[in-house]
Protein backbone atom coordinates (compact mmCIF):
# COMPACT_ATOMS: atom_id res chain seq x y z
CA UNK A 1 0.00 0.00 0.00
CA UNK A 2 1.30 3.48 -0.89
CA UNK A 3 2.36 5.77 1.95
CA UNK A 4 0.65 9.10 2.61
CA UNK A 5 3.70 10.87 1.21
CA UNK A 6 3.54 8.79 -1.99
CA UNK A 7 -0.14 9.57 -2.50
CA UNK A 8 0.36 13.27 -1.79
CA UNK A 9 3.23 13.43 -4.32
CA UNK A 10 1.15 11.67 -6.97
CA UNK A 11 -1.78 14.03 -6.43
CA UNK A 12 0.50 17.05 -6.78
CA UNK A 13 2.04 15.59 -9.93
CA UNK A 14 -1.40 15.14 -11.50
CA UNK A 15 -2.68 18.59 -10.50
CA UNK A 16 -4.50 20.71 -13.02
CA UNK A 17 -6.92 18.05 -14.23
CA UNK A 18 -10.66 18.71 -14.12
CA UNK A 19 -12.09 17.07 -10.98
CA UNK A 20 -14.41 14.12 -11.42
CA UNK A 21 -17.16 15.74 -9.33
CA UNK A 22 -18.06 19.03 -7.73
CA UNK A 23 -18.94 17.24 -4.49
CA UNK A 24 -18.19 13.81 -3.06
CA UNK A 25 -20.25 12.76 -0.05
CA UNK A 26 -18.92 9.90 2.08
CA UNK A 27 -21.80 7.86 3.49
CA UNK A 28 -25.32 7.00 2.29
CA UNK A 29 -27.13 7.03 5.61
CA UNK A 30 -29.73 9.51 6.82
CA UNK A 31 -27.30 12.41 6.33
CA UNK A 32 -25.86 11.38 2.97
CA UNK A 33 -29.28 10.76 1.46
CA UNK A 34 -30.51 14.23 2.31
CA UNK A 35 -27.21 15.85 1.34
CA UNK A 36 -27.35 14.32 -2.13
CA UNK A 37 -30.89 15.59 -2.59
CA UNK A 38 -30.04 19.16 -1.49
CA UNK A 39 -26.73 19.56 -3.34
CA UNK A 40 -28.19 18.10 -6.50
CA UNK A 41 -30.94 20.74 -6.31
CA UNK A 42 -28.19 23.33 -6.66
CA UNK A 43 -27.14 21.84 -9.98
CA UNK A 44 -23.91 20.40 -8.61
CA UNK A 45 -22.32 17.19 -9.85
CA UNK A 46 -22.53 15.01 -6.71
CA UNK A 47 -21.69 11.39 -6.01
CA UNK A 48 -22.15 9.48 -2.76
CA UNK A 49 -19.64 6.79 -1.76
CA UNK A 50 -20.99 4.10 0.57
CA UNK A 51 -19.09 1.17 2.08
CA UNK A 52 -22.26 -0.91 2.38
CA UNK A 53 -24.20 -2.68 -0.33
CA UNK A 54 -27.13 -0.26 -0.24
CA UNK A 55 -28.39 2.99 1.27
CA UNK A 56 -29.47 3.36 4.87
CA UNK A 57 -26.28 3.70 6.92
CA UNK A 58 -27.05 2.63 10.48
CA UNK A 59 -30.31 1.08 9.36
CA UNK A 60 -28.59 -0.90 6.61
CA UNK A 61 -25.97 -2.43 8.91
CA UNK A 62 -27.75 -3.00 12.23
CA UNK A 63 -29.98 -6.04 11.73
CA UNK A 64 -29.73 -7.53 15.18
CA UNK A 65 -32.93 -8.77 16.86
CA UNK A 66 -34.84 -5.99 18.59
CA UNK A 67 -33.20 -3.13 16.67
CA UNK A 68 -35.60 -0.18 16.52
CA UNK A 69 -36.06 3.54 17.09
CA UNK A 70 -36.16 4.91 20.58
CA UNK A 71 -37.30 8.29 19.33
CA UNK A 72 -40.81 8.53 17.91
CA UNK A 73 -40.69 7.34 14.31
CA UNK A 74 -42.90 10.19 13.12
CA UNK A 75 -40.46 12.71 14.66
CA UNK A 76 -37.48 10.92 13.11
CA UNK A 77 -38.44 10.93 9.43
CA UNK A 78 -37.50 13.72 7.03
CA UNK A 79 -39.54 16.91 7.06
CA UNK A 80 -38.39 18.46 3.76
CA UNK A 81 -41.12 17.03 1.51
CA UNK A 82 -44.83 17.46 2.21
CA UNK A 83 -45.58 14.80 -0.39
CA UNK A 84 -43.35 12.34 1.44
CA UNK A 85 -45.04 13.17 4.75
CA UNK A 86 -48.47 12.70 3.19
CA UNK A 87 -47.77 9.30 1.65
CA UNK A 88 -45.66 7.46 4.24
CA UNK A 89 -47.44 5.59 7.03
CA UNK A 90 -45.52 4.45 10.08
CA UNK A 91 -46.81 1.21 11.58
CA UNK A 92 -45.38 1.70 15.10
CA UNK A 93 -44.60 4.65 17.31
CA UNK A 94 -41.04 3.32 17.53
CA UNK A 95 -40.35 1.62 14.22
CA UNK A 96 -38.20 -1.50 13.92
CA UNK A 97 -35.10 -1.60 11.70
CA UNK A 98 -36.73 -3.32 8.68
CA UNK A 99 -39.40 -0.62 8.45
CA UNK A 100 -36.90 2.20 8.85
CA UNK A 101 -34.70 0.76 6.12
CA UNK A 102 -37.74 0.46 3.84
CA UNK A 103 -38.50 4.11 4.55
CA UNK A 104 -34.99 5.27 3.59
CA UNK A 105 -35.02 3.08 0.48
CA UNK A 106 -38.37 4.64 -0.42
CA UNK A 107 -36.88 8.13 -0.08
CA UNK A 108 -33.95 7.18 -2.30
CA UNK A 109 -36.29 5.79 -4.95
CA UNK A 110 -38.81 8.62 -4.76
CA UNK A 111 -36.19 11.31 -5.36
CA UNK A 112 -34.19 9.27 -7.89
CA UNK A 113 -31.05 9.34 -5.78
CA UNK A 114 -29.75 5.86 -6.54
CA UNK A 115 -28.15 6.92 -9.83
CA UNK A 116 -25.70 9.14 -7.94
CA UNK A 117 -24.76 6.59 -5.28
CA UNK A 118 -21.86 4.13 -5.46
CA UNK A 119 -21.96 1.13 -3.13
CA UNK A 120 -19.30 -1.26 -1.82
CA UNK A 121 -16.93 1.71 -1.93
CA UNK A 122 -14.78 1.80 1.19
CA UNK A 123 -12.89 5.10 1.42
CA UNK A 124 -9.33 4.61 2.67
CA UNK A 125 -7.60 7.95 2.12
CA UNK A 126 -8.47 11.54 1.23
CA UNK A 127 -5.68 13.97 0.29
CA UNK A 128 -5.91 17.74 -0.26
CA UNK A 129 -4.11 19.15 -3.29
CA UNK A 130 -3.32 22.82 -2.78
CA UNK A 131 -2.07 23.24 -6.37
CA UNK A 132 -5.49 22.80 -7.97
CA UNK A 133 -7.71 23.06 -4.88
CA UNK A 134 -9.18 19.58 -5.04
CA UNK A 135 -9.49 16.50 -2.89
CA UNK A 136 -8.38 13.08 -4.09
CA UNK A 137 -10.38 10.22 -2.59
CA UNK A 138 -8.76 6.80 -2.70
CA UNK A 139 -10.98 3.72 -2.40
CA UNK A 140 -10.15 0.22 -1.30
CA UNK A 141 -8.86 -1.54 -4.39
CA UNK A 142 -6.98 1.50 -5.67
CA UNK A 143 -9.66 3.48 -7.54
CA UNK A 144 -9.39 7.25 -7.13
CA UNK A 145 -11.84 10.10 -7.55
CA UNK A 146 -11.33 13.86 -7.31
CA UNK A 147 -13.68 16.64 -6.24
CA UNK A 148 -13.80 20.33 -5.43
CA UNK A 149 -15.60 19.84 -2.15
CA UNK A 150 -15.54 16.80 0.12
CA UNK A 151 -18.47 16.22 2.48
CA UNK A 152 -18.48 13.60 5.23
CA UNK A 153 -21.77 11.98 6.24
CA UNK A 154 -20.19 9.42 8.56
CA UNK A 155 -22.36 7.83 11.23
CA UNK A 156 -21.67 8.78 14.83
CA UNK A 157 -22.03 5.10 15.84
CA UNK A 158 -20.59 3.30 12.83
CA UNK A 159 -17.11 2.25 13.99
CA UNK A 160 -17.97 -0.98 15.79
CA UNK A 161 -15.54 -2.15 18.47
CA UNK A 162 -14.93 -5.71 19.57
CA UNK A 163 -13.28 -6.78 22.83
CA UNK A 164 -9.82 -8.33 22.72
CA UNK A 165 -10.53 -11.69 24.33
CA UNK A 166 -8.10 -14.44 23.50
CA UNK A 167 -9.50 -17.09 21.18
CA UNK A 168 -12.26 -15.06 19.54
CA UNK A 169 -11.43 -16.55 16.13
CA UNK A 170 -11.53 -20.09 17.54
CA UNK A 171 -15.27 -20.20 18.27
CA UNK A 172 -16.97 -22.85 16.12
CA UNK A 173 -20.47 -21.39 16.34
CA UNK A 174 -21.95 -18.15 14.98
CA UNK A 175 -20.54 -14.95 16.47
CA UNK A 176 -20.91 -11.32 15.43
CA UNK A 177 -20.88 -7.72 16.61
CA UNK A 178 -24.43 -6.38 16.55
CA UNK A 179 -23.47 -3.78 13.92
CA UNK A 180 -22.50 -6.61 11.58
CA UNK A 181 -25.39 -8.93 12.39
CA UNK A 182 -26.09 -11.36 9.52
CA UNK A 183 -28.37 -9.98 6.82
CA UNK A 184 -30.01 -13.37 6.43
CA UNK A 185 -32.41 -14.33 9.28
CA UNK A 186 -30.86 -16.14 12.25
CA UNK A 187 -32.91 -18.83 13.96
CA UNK A 188 -32.49 -18.34 17.70
CA UNK A 189 -35.11 -20.90 18.68
CA UNK A 190 -33.68 -23.59 20.93
CA UNK A 191 -30.17 -22.13 20.76
CA UNK A 192 -27.69 -21.47 23.58
CA UNK A 193 -26.87 -17.78 23.26
CA UNK A 194 -24.41 -15.43 24.94
CA UNK A 195 -24.85 -11.66 24.83
CA UNK A 196 -21.78 -9.70 25.90
CA UNK A 197 -22.71 -6.16 26.90
CA UNK A 198 -25.72 -4.44 28.44
CA UNK A 199 -25.68 -1.06 26.71
CA UNK A 200 -28.52 0.20 24.52
CA UNK A 201 -27.98 -2.49 21.88
CA UNK A 202 -27.55 -5.39 24.28
CA UNK A 203 -30.71 -4.38 26.13
CA UNK A 204 -32.70 -4.54 22.88
CA UNK A 205 -31.28 -7.94 21.93
CA UNK A 206 -31.89 -9.48 25.36
CA UNK A 207 -35.48 -8.30 25.57
CA UNK A 208 -36.20 -9.60 22.07
CA UNK A 209 -34.76 -13.12 22.21
CA UNK A 210 -35.13 -14.17 25.88
CA UNK A 211 -38.34 -16.08 25.27
CA UNK A 212 -37.07 -17.77 22.09
CA UNK A 213 -33.74 -19.26 23.07
CA UNK A 214 -33.04 -22.42 25.05
CA UNK A 215 -30.46 -20.63 27.22
CA UNK A 216 -29.38 -17.01 27.43
CA UNK A 217 -26.33 -15.91 29.40
CA UNK A 218 -25.86 -12.15 29.73
CA UNK A 219 -22.26 -11.09 30.42
CA UNK A 220 -22.37 -7.71 32.14
CA UNK A 221 -19.42 -5.55 33.19
CA UNK A 222 -21.30 -2.42 34.27
CA UNK A 223 -25.10 -2.04 34.39
CA UNK A 224 -26.94 0.84 32.75
CA UNK A 225 -30.03 2.68 33.85
CA UNK A 226 -32.86 1.61 31.55
CA UNK A 227 -36.48 2.69 31.20
CA UNK A 228 -39.48 1.18 29.40
CA UNK A 229 -40.05 2.17 25.77
CA UNK A 230 -43.84 1.59 25.83
CA UNK A 231 -44.05 0.98 22.09
CA UNK A 232 -47.40 0.46 20.37
CA UNK A 233 -48.86 0.11 16.90
CA UNK A 234 -50.12 3.25 15.21
CA UNK A 235 -53.78 2.96 14.26
CA UNK A 236 -55.06 4.52 11.01
CA UNK A 237 -56.78 7.20 13.06
CA UNK A 238 -53.58 8.00 14.97
CA UNK A 239 -51.60 8.20 11.73
CA UNK A 240 -54.15 10.60 10.26
CA UNK A 241 -53.86 12.76 13.37
CA UNK A 242 -50.04 12.70 13.25
CA UNK A 243 -50.08 13.63 9.58
CA UNK A 244 -52.35 16.60 10.31
CA UNK A 245 -49.99 17.78 13.06
CA UNK A 246 -46.60 17.41 11.36
CA UNK A 247 -45.99 21.18 11.39
CA UNK A 248 -46.65 21.19 15.12
CA UNK A 249 -44.42 18.12 15.66
CA UNK A 250 -41.43 19.61 13.86
CA UNK A 251 -41.92 23.01 15.49
CA UNK A 252 -41.87 21.29 18.87
CA UNK A 253 -38.67 19.44 17.98
CA UNK A 254 -37.06 22.71 16.88
CA UNK A 255 -37.68 24.34 20.26
CA UNK A 256 -36.44 21.58 22.60
CA UNK A 257 -32.76 21.15 23.54
CA UNK A 258 -32.72 17.54 22.37
CA UNK A 259 -34.65 18.11 19.16
CA UNK A 260 -37.29 15.63 20.31
CA UNK A 261 -40.94 16.18 21.21
CA UNK A 262 -39.80 15.86 24.84
CA UNK A 263 -38.46 18.97 26.53
CA UNK A 264 -37.26 19.57 30.10
CA UNK A 265 -39.45 20.67 32.99
CA UNK A 266 -37.68 23.81 34.20
CA UNK A 267 -39.28 23.83 37.65
CA UNK A 268 -36.82 23.67 40.54
CA UNK A 269 -37.02 20.18 42.00
CA UNK A 270 -36.44 21.45 45.56
CA UNK A 271 -39.50 23.71 45.23
CA UNK A 272 -41.83 20.87 44.20
CA UNK A 273 -43.63 18.98 47.02
CA UNK A 274 -42.53 15.36 47.30
CA UNK A 275 -45.97 13.94 46.51
CA UNK A 276 -46.21 16.10 43.39
CA UNK A 277 -42.81 15.17 42.01
CA UNK A 278 -43.36 11.47 42.72
CA UNK A 279 -46.66 11.63 40.85
CA UNK A 280 -44.88 13.40 37.97
CA UNK A 281 -42.19 10.71 37.90
CA UNK A 282 -44.81 7.97 37.85
CA UNK A 283 -46.36 9.63 34.81
CA UNK A 284 -42.97 9.88 33.13
CA UNK A 285 -42.18 6.23 33.78
CA UNK A 286 -45.49 5.25 32.19
CA UNK A 287 -44.98 7.57 29.19
CA UNK A 288 -43.45 6.37 25.90
CA UNK A 289 -39.96 7.07 24.63
CA UNK A 290 -37.44 9.52 26.03
CA UNK A 291 -39.97 11.40 28.19
CA UNK A 292 -38.51 9.84 31.33
CA UNK A 293 -35.05 11.13 30.37
CA UNK A 294 -35.53 14.36 28.42
CA UNK A 295 -38.92 15.43 29.78
CA UNK A 296 -37.82 15.28 33.40
CA UNK A 297 -37.01 18.10 35.76
CA UNK A 298 -33.96 19.85 34.35
CA UNK A 299 -32.22 19.57 37.73
CA UNK A 300 -32.05 15.79 37.40
CA UNK A 301 -29.33 16.09 34.75
CA UNK A 302 -27.51 19.00 36.39
CA UNK A 303 -27.70 18.68 40.18
CA UNK A 304 -26.15 15.78 42.14
CA UNK A 305 -28.86 15.67 44.82
CA UNK A 306 -31.74 15.83 42.36
CA UNK A 307 -30.14 13.14 40.24
CA UNK A 308 -29.59 10.90 43.26
CA UNK A 309 -33.25 11.22 44.24
CA UNK A 310 -34.53 10.27 40.81
CA UNK A 311 -31.97 7.48 40.48
CA UNK A 312 -33.34 6.01 43.74
CA UNK A 313 -36.84 6.17 42.23
CA UNK A 314 -35.71 4.21 39.15
CA UNK A 315 -33.76 1.74 41.30
CA UNK A 316 -36.97 0.90 43.14
CA UNK A 317 -38.71 0.34 39.79
CA UNK A 318 -35.99 -2.16 38.84
CA UNK A 319 -36.34 -3.97 42.17
CA UNK A 320 -40.07 -4.19 41.57
CA UNK A 321 -39.61 -5.80 38.15
CA UNK A 322 -36.87 -8.34 38.95
CA UNK A 323 -37.88 -11.25 41.18
CA UNK A 324 -34.43 -12.16 42.54
CA UNK A 325 -33.23 -9.33 44.86
CA UNK A 326 -29.56 -10.23 44.29
CA UNK A 327 -29.97 -10.03 40.50
CA UNK A 328 -31.90 -6.78 40.80
CA UNK A 329 -29.05 -5.15 42.70
CA UNK A 330 -26.56 -6.23 40.03
CA UNK A 331 -28.72 -4.46 37.43
CA UNK A 332 -28.70 -1.15 39.33
CA UNK A 333 -25.73 1.11 38.50
CA UNK A 334 -23.64 2.41 41.37
CA UNK A 335 -20.99 4.32 39.40
CA UNK A 336 -23.28 6.90 37.76
CA UNK A 337 -26.74 8.39 38.10
CA UNK A 338 -29.73 8.08 35.80
CA UNK A 339 -29.48 9.99 32.54
CA UNK A 340 -25.83 11.01 32.68
CA UNK A 341 -25.16 8.30 30.11
CA UNK A 342 -27.28 7.48 27.10
CA UNK A 343 -30.43 5.80 28.50
CA UNK A 344 -31.33 2.45 26.88
CA UNK A 345 -35.07 2.18 26.25
CA UNK A 346 -36.29 -1.38 26.80
CA UNK A 347 -39.20 -3.72 26.29
CA UNK A 348 -39.33 -6.60 28.77
CA UNK A 349 -35.63 -6.30 29.55
CA UNK A 350 -35.85 -6.62 33.32
CA UNK A 351 -38.53 -9.30 33.13
CA UNK A 352 -36.15 -11.40 31.02
CA UNK A 353 -34.13 -12.08 34.18
CA UNK A 354 -37.18 -13.69 35.78
CA UNK A 355 -37.06 -16.50 33.24
CA UNK A 356 -35.50 -19.85 34.14
CA UNK A 357 -33.50 -19.90 30.90
CA UNK A 358 -31.78 -16.52 31.49
CA UNK A 359 -28.73 -15.99 33.69
CA UNK A 360 -26.79 -12.81 34.47
CA UNK A 361 -23.01 -13.30 34.61
CA UNK A 362 -21.22 -10.48 36.41
CA UNK A 363 -17.82 -10.24 34.71
CA UNK A 364 -16.65 -7.70 37.27
CA UNK A 365 -16.65 -10.65 39.69
CA UNK A 366 -15.76 -13.48 37.29
CA UNK A 367 -14.01 -11.94 34.26
CA UNK A 368 -13.98 -13.56 30.84
CA UNK A 369 -10.61 -15.26 30.34
CA UNK A 370 -11.00 -16.42 26.75
CA UNK A 371 -13.34 -17.52 24.01
CA UNK A 372 -13.13 -21.26 23.42
CA UNK A 373 -14.12 -23.32 20.37
CA UNK A 374 -17.35 -24.24 22.20
CA UNK A 375 -18.11 -21.08 24.18
CA UNK A 376 -16.77 -18.75 26.86
CA UNK A 377 -14.44 -19.43 29.77
CA UNK A 378 -14.57 -17.14 32.83
CA UNK A 379 -12.46 -17.33 35.96
CA UNK A 380 -15.33 -19.29 37.52
CA UNK A 381 -16.47 -21.76 34.84
CA UNK A 382 -16.83 -22.58 31.15
CA UNK A 383 -20.05 -22.04 29.20
CA UNK A 384 -21.05 -23.71 25.94
CA UNK A 385 -22.89 -21.70 23.28
CA UNK A 386 -24.22 -21.94 19.76
CA UNK A 387 -24.22 -18.16 19.23
CA UNK A 388 -22.16 -15.32 20.74
CA UNK A 389 -23.46 -11.77 20.27
CA UNK A 390 -20.97 -8.97 20.91
CA UNK A 391 -22.98 -5.91 21.99
CA UNK A 392 -19.76 -4.09 22.80
CA UNK A 393 -20.41 -0.67 21.35
CA UNK A 394 -18.55 1.76 19.16
CA UNK A 395 -15.59 4.07 18.91
CA UNK A 396 -18.14 6.86 18.87
CA UNK A 397 -18.21 9.92 16.63
CA UNK A 398 -14.49 10.17 15.80
CA UNK A 399 -13.97 6.44 15.21
CA UNK A 400 -15.36 6.50 11.69
CA UNK A 401 -13.10 9.47 10.85
CA UNK A 402 -10.05 7.72 12.30
CA UNK A 403 -10.57 4.80 9.92
CA UNK A 404 -9.99 7.10 6.94
CA UNK A 405 -6.63 8.80 6.38
CA UNK A 406 -7.53 12.48 5.86
CA UNK A 407 -4.44 14.48 4.86
CA UNK A 408 -4.70 18.27 4.96
CA UNK A 409 -2.90 21.20 3.40
CA UNK A 410 0.27 20.93 5.49
CA UNK A 411 0.53 17.14 5.42
CA UNK A 412 -1.05 16.85 8.88
CA UNK A 413 -3.55 14.03 9.22
CA UNK A 414 -6.90 14.56 10.88
CA UNK A 415 -6.10 11.67 13.19
CA UNK A 416 -3.05 13.58 14.42
CA UNK A 417 -4.97 16.84 14.77
CA UNK A 418 -7.59 15.13 16.91
CA UNK A 419 -5.19 13.09 19.00
CA UNK A 420 -6.22 14.76 22.27
CA UNK A 421 -9.79 15.76 21.43
CA UNK A 422 -11.71 16.82 18.30
CA UNK A 423 -10.90 20.39 17.29
CA UNK A 424 -13.47 21.91 14.93
CA UNK A 425 -15.35 25.07 14.07
CA UNK A 426 -19.08 24.49 14.60
CA UNK A 427 -18.48 20.77 14.10
CA UNK A 428 -18.38 21.68 10.39
CA UNK A 429 -14.73 22.24 9.45
CA UNK A 430 -11.14 22.19 10.70
CA UNK A 431 -8.30 24.60 10.00
CA UNK A 432 -5.80 22.94 7.70
CA UNK A 433 -8.46 20.98 5.80
CA UNK A 434 -9.88 23.35 3.16
CA UNK A 435 -13.05 22.46 1.27
CA UNK A 436 -13.72 19.54 3.65
CA UNK A 437 -17.08 19.84 5.40
CA UNK A 438 -18.50 17.54 8.03
CA UNK A 439 -22.26 17.28 7.78
CA UNK A 440 -22.50 15.50 11.14
CA UNK A 441 -19.08 15.94 12.68
CA UNK A 442 -17.77 15.95 16.25
CA UNK A 443 -19.05 18.89 18.34
CA UNK A 444 -21.87 19.59 15.85
CA UNK A 445 -25.42 19.79 17.15
CA UNK A 446 -26.48 16.55 15.45
CA UNK A 447 -24.56 14.17 17.71
CA UNK A 448 -26.45 15.09 20.88
CA UNK A 449 -29.94 15.63 19.47
CA UNK A 450 -32.66 13.92 17.42
CA UNK A 451 -30.43 13.10 14.48
CA UNK A 452 -32.62 13.70 11.39
CA UNK A 453 -33.89 17.00 12.79
CA UNK A 454 -30.34 18.19 13.36
CA UNK A 455 -28.90 16.96 10.07
CA UNK A 456 -31.64 18.70 8.09
CA UNK A 457 -30.54 21.91 9.83
CA UNK A 458 -26.86 21.18 9.16
CA UNK A 459 -27.26 20.09 5.54
CA UNK A 460 -29.54 23.04 4.74
CA UNK A 461 -26.92 25.39 6.19
CA UNK A 462 -24.18 23.70 4.14
CA UNK A 463 -26.36 23.96 1.04
CA UNK A 464 -26.80 27.70 1.64
CA UNK A 465 -23.02 27.99 1.97
CA UNK A 466 -22.65 26.08 -1.30
CA UNK A 467 -25.02 28.53 -2.98
CA UNK A 468 -22.92 31.41 -1.62
CA UNK A 469 -19.78 29.71 -2.98
CA UNK A 470 -21.35 29.34 -6.43
CA UNK A 471 -22.70 32.88 -6.55
CA UNK A 472 -19.38 34.41 -5.51
CA UNK A 473 -17.03 32.20 -7.53
CA UNK A 474 -15.32 30.90 -4.39
CA UNK A 475 -12.87 28.04 -4.86
CA UNK A 476 -11.37 27.62 -1.38
CA UNK A 477 -13.06 27.63 2.03
CA UNK A 478 -11.22 27.15 5.32
CA UNK A 479 -12.07 28.11 8.88
CA UNK A 480 -9.60 30.21 10.83
CA UNK A 481 -7.56 28.87 13.74
CA UNK A 482 -9.07 31.57 15.96
CA UNK A 483 -12.64 30.49 15.16
CA UNK A 484 -11.70 26.87 15.71
CA UNK A 485 -10.11 27.62 19.09
CA UNK A 486 -13.09 29.68 20.25
CA UNK A 487 -15.61 26.97 19.34
CA UNK A 488 -13.55 24.18 20.89
CA UNK A 489 -13.31 26.09 24.17
CA UNK A 490 -17.05 26.84 24.06
CA UNK A 491 -17.81 23.12 23.66
CA UNK A 492 -15.48 22.29 26.54
CA UNK A 493 -17.15 24.86 28.82
CA UNK A 494 -20.63 23.48 28.15
CA UNK A 495 -19.63 20.11 29.60
CA UNK A 496 -19.23 21.77 33.00
CA UNK A 497 -22.99 22.32 33.35
CA UNK A 498 -24.10 18.69 33.00
CA UNK A 499 -23.47 15.63 35.12
CA UNK A 500 -22.65 13.62 32.00
CA UNK A 501 -19.14 15.05 32.25
CA UNK A 502 -18.46 12.49 35.01
CA UNK A 503 -19.72 9.44 33.14
CA UNK A 504 -17.75 6.74 31.38
CA UNK A 505 -19.76 6.82 28.17
CA UNK A 506 -19.44 7.66 24.51
CA UNK A 507 -20.69 11.17 25.36
CA UNK A 508 -17.25 11.73 26.88
CA UNK A 509 -15.33 9.60 24.40
CA UNK A 510 -14.93 6.60 26.71
CA UNK A 511 -14.62 3.07 25.32
CA UNK A 512 -12.76 0.38 27.25
CA UNK A 513 -12.35 -1.71 24.09
CA UNK A 514 -10.32 0.97 22.28
CA UNK A 515 -6.77 1.88 23.15
CA UNK A 516 -6.42 5.48 24.33
CA UNK A 517 -10.16 5.90 24.84
CA UNK A 518 -10.18 5.62 28.65
CA UNK A 519 -10.09 9.40 29.12
CA UNK A 520 -12.39 12.36 28.63
CA UNK A 521 -12.70 13.77 25.13
CA UNK A 522 -15.12 16.54 24.19
CA UNK A 523 -17.17 15.00 21.39
CA UNK A 524 -20.65 16.52 21.56
CA UNK A 525 -22.26 19.93 21.71
CA UNK A 526 -24.31 20.35 24.89
CA UNK A 527 -25.87 23.73 24.17
CA UNK A 528 -29.06 22.30 22.70
CA UNK A 529 -30.59 22.38 19.23
CA UNK A 530 -32.07 25.92 19.33
CA UNK A 531 -28.83 27.46 20.51
CA UNK A 532 -26.79 25.61 17.87
CA UNK A 533 -29.17 26.62 15.09
CA UNK A 534 -29.02 30.25 16.25
CA UNK A 535 -25.21 30.16 16.10
CA UNK A 536 -25.21 28.71 12.58
CA UNK A 537 -27.59 31.43 11.42
CA UNK A 538 -25.50 34.17 13.02
CA UNK A 539 -22.37 32.90 11.28
CA UNK A 540 -24.13 32.88 7.90
CA UNK A 541 -25.67 36.33 8.38
CA UNK A 542 -22.22 37.71 9.19
CA UNK A 543 -20.91 36.58 5.79
CA UNK A 544 -19.77 33.21 7.15
CA UNK A 545 -17.74 34.68 9.96
CA UNK A 546 -14.86 32.47 11.02
CA UNK A 547 -14.33 31.14 7.49
CA UNK A 548 -11.88 32.43 4.90
CA UNK A 549 -13.48 32.27 1.45
CA UNK A 550 -11.15 32.93 -1.47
Amino acid sequence: MASTADVTEEVLTNSGAQPDHDVIVIGAGVTGIYALHRFRELGLDVTVLEAGGGPGGTWYWNRYPGCRFDSESWSYGYSFSQELLDEWEWSEHFAAQPETLRYLEHVVEKFDLLRDMQFDCKVERCVWNEADLTWTVELEGGRRLTCRFLMTALGLLSAATLPSFEGMDDFDGLSFHTYYAPHEPVDYAGKRVAVIGTGATGVQVIGEIADRVAELKVFQRRPNWCAPLHNAEITPGEMADIRARYDEVFARCAETPGGFIHGPNRSKLAEIPETERLAFWEDLYAAPGFAVWLGNYRDVLMDEDANAEFSAFIADKIRGRVDDPAVAEKLIPTDHGFGVQRVPMETGYYEAYNRDNVELVDVSETPIERITPTGIATTDREFEFDIIVYATGFDAITGSFDRIDFVGSDGLTLREKWEETPVTYLGVQMAGFPNLFMLAGPTAGSNSTNFPRAIETGVDWAADLARHIIDNDVSRVECTVEAEDEWTEHVRELYAYLLLRKAKSWFTGYNSNVEDRQRTRYLIYNGGAPRYTKRLNEVAEAGYAGFTLS
